[in-house]
């Protein structure tokens, strides 16, 4: 099976698990958006999403935020991991966007990443689900899932990101974006992957050398 063969079976497979995948994370503007996905570095969604309602209590706009002291910031984020620099990005990135974007999220690649804290993964969510801007952003969920469906066989993010977009069309890189970590948690996890049961890696050509069947005790 060729590999665009390949990637269409898995997307349409994806389709029928996931026909409206969500955004994970709780947010209720490109604002909060921003700030939750620079939390989420090194840290779980769910954990995210417990912490960011106590923060933007305080401070949902980049005007509130400065108000805050960056120690403030960081007592409340701490769960999250990484707190002392997550928290210096917030805020500059905060004053960063007052002074140079009105208050307001920039709706592009580079503008995103020149903003503390905010590197390609996070500004290729934002593009995505914020901006509707077809980007295919790949954390470690997507990074594994490619390289056991034989899509990649890149040994970084930004290979397997360059991999994935030419197996797929553009007009679905949003969307399987969010599909893939919603199936690589239910069904394609780091450990004790069972490959029989797994939807996708039980046919998958190959996958016998890159899946590591669950451990019967």
């Amino acid at each position: 099976m060729r590999k665009k063969e390949k990637a269409e079976k898995i997307r349409k497979i994806l389709e029928n698990l996931y026909p409206t995948p969500s955004i994970p994370l709780h947010h209720n503007s490109h604002y909060t958006l921003l700030i939750a996905v620079l939390l989420s570095a090194q840290c779980t969604d769910a954990r995210v999403n417990t912490i960011t309602p106590k923060l933007f209590a305080k401070a949902s706009t980049p005007q509130e935020m400065i108000n805050l002291s960056v120690a403030e910031i960081e007592e409340i984020i701490r769960p999250c991991g990484l707190a002392p620099t997550k928290a210096k990005a917030i805020w500059e990135l905060s004053r960063l966007l007052i002074e140079r974007h009105q208050g307001q999220v920039p709706g592009s690649f580079e503008k995103l990443e020149e903003l503390p804290g905010v590197g390609h993964k996070t500004a290729s969510v934002i593009m995505a689900q914020a901006f509707d801007k077809p980007s295919f952003p790949v954390d470690t969920h997507i990074h594994r899932c490619a390289k056991r469906w034989g899509l990649s066989l890149g040994k970084t993010v930004k290979q397997t990101e360059q991999d994935l977009k030419h197996a797929f069309p553009k007009k679905y890189w949003n969307k399987l974006h969010l599909q893939i970590i919603y199936f690589a948690r239910e069904y394609c996890q780091a450990r004790k992957h069972n490959m029989a049961e797994c939807p996708i890696c039980s046919w998958v050509e190959g996958v016998i050398k890159t899946c590591t069947p669950v451990t019967k005790k």
